[in-house]
């Protein structure tokens, strides 16, 4: 697991996300409606619009913001007209980092995430500047207690899984972007419970950041950009030892 996935299971783990339930809403409903514009409003025929959905009701998002999300994409009633843009650059220690954004007005967008890159220490740059750094991947969290390694192993692989890893008590199954749905259905038709599944940016190769100033540099910059109403994800190349993350987490 990159060190960028490991600080978003610490934080969720304290219940971080709690206390931002409602933006966390606001970028479910702008992902539903897009997927839905896209794709149709047909969960069952629209995979993207599906893992969606499954993720907003995994948050309690209640069913009739999902119902009004879909329908907006789907023009059934009026709604905002988002966009999907991404953005990529630098931050504090050489880290790498690509930023997904939904939004209504791209030019301010993009001049408030340059505003963001420069205030917390890092550097905008071209588009395909970093995105070559990073592979989209297909991540399945299955929780370790449920399941043998060795099971598991045989029966992801059976789906298309490339890859199973262990951290702690939590077995992290990787697809290619390809295979995502074909895996995520095949767990699923094995009655494996997944406690997360989502398609992530990836890094081919990580920078170590090993000094605790640094460290905080960086998690400031990534939950500096993860705070802004427009932005989706940010994905980022970091690697931080988990004992420093706990510790600067716990501050």
């Amino acid at each position: 697991m990159s060190g960028h996935s490991k600080w978003s299971t610490i934080k969720r783990k304290k219940g971080a996300a709690d206390a931002k339930r409602a933006k966390v809403f606001s970028r479910f409903i702008k992902e539903i409606t897009i997927a839905a514009r896209m794709g149709g409003g047909d969960i069952d025929g629209n995979p993207r619009l599906r893992l969606a959905v499954d993720k907003a009701r995994g948050q309690s998002m209640p069913k009739d913001n999902i119902e009004k999300a879909i329908k907006r994409g789907t023009g059934e009633i009026e709604g905002v007209n988002y966009e999907e843009i991404s953005y990529e650059g630098y931050g504090p220690g050489g880290t790498a980092a690509l930023v997904e954004c939904t939004t209504d007005n791209t030019n301010r967008t993009v001049a408030e995430i340059r505003h963001l890159f420069s205030r917390l220490g890092g550097n905008l740059g071209e588009s395909g500047s970093v995105a070559w750094m990073f592979e989209r991947k297909g991540i399945f969290h299955v929780d370790a207690r449920t399941i043998t390694e060795e099971e598991l192993f045989e029966k992801a692989i059976e789906v298309g899984a490339e890859d199973i890893q262990q951290e702690g008590d939590v077995f992290i199954v990787t697809s290619s972007f390809e295979n995502f749905h074909t895996v995520n259905e095949g767990l699923t038709k094995q009655e494996i419970v997944l406690k997360e599944s989502e398609l992530q940016f990836v890094p081919k190769n990580t920078v170590k950041v090993e000094d605790e100033e640094t460290a905080g540099k960086v998690l400031n910059f990534v939950e500096g950009l993860e705070d802004h109403d427009d932005v989706q994800n940010v994905w980022a190349n970091f690697d931080i030892d988990e004992s420093l993350l706990e510790k600067l987490s716990a501050e």
